[in-house]
């Protein structure tokens, strides 16, 4: 009650002289001296008291009817006709309810019966300050867990209903909305589904309020989270559609910026079908501030379709389902994914991308099971076919070992043909280009020409339909060409559209595919088969394109990229050498796991035009969702990306460079050794040479980075390490501390030799650092490099290294550099760097000799470091060897030393042993 001893008393005019209000304040009780100044008509006396009411509660506890007393005065103090004492009440209300609930056995129920009714009445206060704090002071209880779930139900919830009706004043209605929202994770799913909810789905239909709608709007998120997907998907996304096309900006911004918590608790069916053309309206709003919104929270929405279950290494198709599949297939392929498994290694499969394929197998059953046999496309497991464990030779003989056993398989030979002739040799069954390309949209609409011109291939007629004919007529290849190159002309005057854009890329792929075909067939290379389930355009003779036929054309190559194969990225890289092929680079930016629509939104977010019609930072916020979107297209799609993270990595824009250089590791992981050299290490080289605020972003995650590399490639990096010396800003010491930070981590990742050569001259010279921070962390690099190259065999690189510091430190001119000597040594020791046994022979010997160096600080360190480090190990303790004898020696000759400062900690033994402490100690002479 100290605080109440410095009121002011409202004294009668003829008091005579002055009272002593401390000594009248000690006479009164704590309950008389609160009744006191409670009934003051000073305000500043009244607001006191409220700030006093914990400290009145401990003087009390010990008597439960005191307490109850003072809760009693409590609520008398809540009509306070002031709002800044009750503003200051409700301030002070989370501690007393807290000491309430840590005092439970002396005052029972006193924070239901006496707090919270104070609390949920302010909600509806008039002054506005009192209703924010008590809007703070009710989450603050909620967070707490001090409020009973019975009390959420019977007094919060039904007065928050009651504040939000549509007679309630609009204030007091949107903050109300604003608090069911906010409690909806502490209360949990139960009472939000029963209390919150159905109001909740009301405000969001406000019609005459649109503060309530963008209130419900910007929280739309957290109520998904909390009601789980059922609830979402019946109640809440009719009312997100609703507020998505509200005619009010703001709540569609709103909208846009929790569409990521939206899509989160929804199924991937709503996610793809109906959430993905609802973004795509946000993101072509005519509001630039919704458009905004909409681009920052495209990367993260696109990021909620990474499906875990889809991550084999395998081609997959997804109109066939696993009952598709012989029985033999199956247990290849799960053999083969065990094989497979063993190969991977930890650093190049994500972490949250590693479910087998079986699972895959599952839920491509799951999605198919409803569709009839005769619609699922009839595809060869041949298909099925790894992109890294297994070479294309071997792919290839699977193939055709597989094809026999495959009872259901789409073309198999007519009843007229040899078995000579449907045996297919290994060495034509594999071809690089069609091995490693997507494959192409042309193939359904061969089959739809072929039905047109009376051939039927379909599975339920292979075996008595006519043959298939010889592929490769040069005359169908020409025609077929002539074909497409007039298509193409005729929709290159429409390029503006992205959907034309697109169409003309499908286009010249198989324009390109054809001219490759007829080239081969031209030279005699051999004839060449293709794969049974990819029949190209030039394999037809009798499917003629025509000018009226280029609609469908375009409409069913659509189609057939939506249908594009799924491949799985369980942790393997991708292999061969001849993967980025021209025919590669050039493959359209199609895929399957995303709608195709956002990630050409996505893709256009480097386009300049958006920086003037959108955000200027529009470029930022690709480069900062890229690894996301990266990790949900999965590798095998990182062709797709390739050329936006070059476009991003060469932005003016040094904000956005540094955003690619924070995350550059975090994407090597996820696309493998393979891809990270080709794509993003001359990224990370021109990285290196950028300004300062770039490179600290690779620098800050070189280890983490250079594991990914082939040892061959990160020797290459030794050369560059001392460039990371020189900065833009001499000041800029941060950036050499974080160097030396990284090349302790390094240490693991270079052989002895390497560390000797390259990594020891650039820990050497930050161990002579201007700046004290760097010089600590290079002690401990310094020694971790002793430890190395010491345990190294043989060990002539580690007496090397400690000759040198002995040479350069122990004896240097300045004291600062014999100072740092010592700051070594007491490391190595600390870390158990060297066997006592080798320190007492290499480096005592030159510590000791420092006893009688000129200058005390040097000795100080030198007294602190043999008396709390030196003297704890067991070698000294133990043995009574010559080298414990000079150590005592020595101790004496300092503790006789001129020096007050070095006879004490020579004398004493301070309980501080921190290497960091004892620098700090003598920070200010070692600056």
């Amino acid at each position: 009650m100290a605080d109440l001893s410095l009121l002011q008393e409202d004294l009668p005019e003829d008091a005579d002289g002055p009272l002593d209000f401390v000594s009248q304040d000690e006479m009164l009780t704590p309950l008389g001296r609160l009744d006191k100044y409670a009934a003051s008509e000073n305000i500043f006396n009244r607001q006191m008291v409220a700030r006093s009411l914990l400290d009145t509660l401990r003087e009390v506890c010990d008597d439960e009817r005191d307490c109850i007393a003072v809760l009693e005065r409590i609520s008398r103090l809540a009509d306070d006709s002031e709002p800044t004492v009750r503003a200051e009440l409700m301030e002070q209300v989370p501690h007393i309810a807290l000491f309430c609930q840590e005092n439970r056995p002396s005052i029972p129920y006193a924070f239901s019966k006496y707090l919270l009714p104070i609390v949920v009445r302010y909600l509806a206060d008039q002054n506005n300050q009192v209703r924010k704090t008590s809007q703070a002071a009710l989450l603050a209880l909620l967070e707490q867990e001090l409020i009973e779930r019975f009390d959420v139900e019977t007094k919060v919830c039904p007065v928050l209903i009651e504040l939000t009706a549509p007679d309630s004043n609009d204030d007091v209605k949107t903050e109300a909305v604003a608090i069911m929202c906010k409690m909806a994770p502490m209360v949990g799913k139960d009472i939000t589904e029963r209390l919150i909810l159905p109001r909740f789905c009301e405000m969001c239909c406000d019609c005459r309020m649109f503060h309530v709608r963008k209130v419900c709007a910007a929280n739309f998120g957290d109520i998904c989270s909390v009601v789980g997907q059922q609830a979402t998907e019946e109640m809440l996304l009719p009312r997100f559609f609703q507020l998505c096309s509200d005619n009010v900006w703001g709540v569609r911004k709103a909208c846009a910026e929790c569409f990521m918590a939206v899509s989160c608790a929804t199924c991937q069916e709503i996610r793809r079908t109906k959430l993905s053309a609802l973004f795509i309206n946000l993101i072509s709003d005519p509001s630039r501030w919704v458009r905004q919104a909409a681009f920052q929270s495209l990367g993260p929405f696109i990021s909620t379709f990474a499906n875990p279950s889809s991550s084999g290494q395998y081609f997959k198709d997804e109109g066939k389902s696993s009952e598709d599949l012989s029985a033999e297939d199956k247990d290849r392929i799960k053999d083969h994914d065990v094989e497979e498994e063993e190969q991977i290694r930890p650093e190049d499969a994500p972490s949250d991308l590693s479910a087998r394929l079986a699972s895959t197998l599952e839920d491509c059953a799951a999605e198919t099971s409803g569709s009839s046999a005769g619609d699922s496309a009839a595809v060869d497991s041949s298909l099925l076919c790894t992109l890294s464990s297994e070479s294309p030779q071997e792919a290839a003989s699977h193939e055709s070992d597989q094809e026999p056993a495959n009872s259901k398989s789409a073309f198999q030979p007519e009843a007229g043909t040899s078995s000579t002739d449907s045996t297919l040799l290994d060495q034509d069954l594999f071809n690089s280009f069609h091995f490693w390309r997507t494959p192409l949209p042309v193939i359904d609409i061969d089959v739809e020409l072929q039905q047109d011109s009376g051939e039927r291939l379909s599975p339920q007629k292979t075996g008595d339909g006519p043959g298939v004919p010889e592929p490769g007529s040069p005359s169908v290849t020409m025609a077929t060409r002539k074909e497409l190159e007039e298509m193409i002309e005729n929709l290159e005057p429409h390029m503006d559209d992205p959907d034309v854009k697109a169409q003309v890329e499908v286009l010249s792929a198989a324009l390109r595919a054809s001219s490759l075909d007829a080239h081969e067939e031209a030279s005699g290379a051999g004839q060449r088969s293709e794969l049974p389930d990819e029949l190209g355009v030039n394999e037809l003779p009798d499917c003629g394109v025509t000018p009226d036929t280029s609609v469908s054309l375009i409409s069913t190559a659509e189609e057939s990229m939506d249908a594009t194969p799924d491949y799985g990225h369980e942790g393997g890289d991708v292999t061969p050498s001849d993967s980025f092929s021209p025919e590669e680079e050039r493959r359209p930016k199609v895929q399957d796991v995303v709608p195709q629509a956002l990630l050409d939104q996505y893709l256009s977010m480097t386009d300049p035009s958006r920086a003037q019609t959108v955000d200027t930072e529009i470029a930022k916020h690709c480069a900062y969702s890229l690894p996301g979107v990266a990790l949900t297209l999965g590798r095998q799609n990182w062709h797709c990306l390739r050329e936006t993270y070059e476009t991003l990595a060469s932005d003016m824009q040094w904000k956005v460079r540094r955003t690619l250089a924070f995350s550059i590791h975090e994407l090597a992981v996820i696309l493998g050794d393979q891809l990270t050299a080709a794509d993003l290490v001359p990224i990370f080289n021109g990285f290196l040479k950028d300004l300062d605020e770039v490179r600290i972003g690779v620098l800050k995650h070189l280890h983490d980075f250079l594991k990914l590399l082939h040892i061959d490639k990160r020797r290459e990096y030794l050369y560059q390490l001392q460039e990371f010396l020189v900065t833009d800003n001499s000041r800029n010491w941060r950036f050499r501390a974080e160097l030396a930070e990284q090349l302790i981590l390094l240490l693991e990742l270079y052989s002895p030799r390497d560390v000797y050569d390259y990594l020891r001259p650039i820990a050497l010279n930050l161990c002579a650092d201007k700046v004290s921070s760097v010089r600590w962390i290079s002690y401990k690099l310094v020694s971790e490099m002793v430890k190395k190259l010491h345990t190294a065999s043989p060990p002539t690189f580690g007496v090397e290294l400690i000759n040198e510091l002995v040479e350069n430190f122990g004896r240097c001119p300045k004291w600062s550099g014999r100072q740092a000597f010592v700051f070594v040594c007491q490391t190595v020791i600390e870390d158990d760097c060297l066997p006592m046994d080798q320190f007492a022979v290499h480096l005592m010997p030159h510590l000791l000799t420092l006893a009688n160096d000129r200058v005390p600080n040097v000795r100080v360190l030198l007294a602190k470091t043999l008396r709390q480090t030196l003297l704890e190990k067991e070698y000294f303790l133990a043995s009574a060897s010559c080298h414990q004898e000079a150590v005592e020696q020595t101790i004496m000759a300092l503790q006789m030393d001129r020096d007050s400062d070095v006879k004490y900690f020579a004398s004493i033994h301070p309980s501080s042993t921190k290497i960091s402490e004892d620098a700090m100690s003598t920070a200010s002479s070692t600056y």
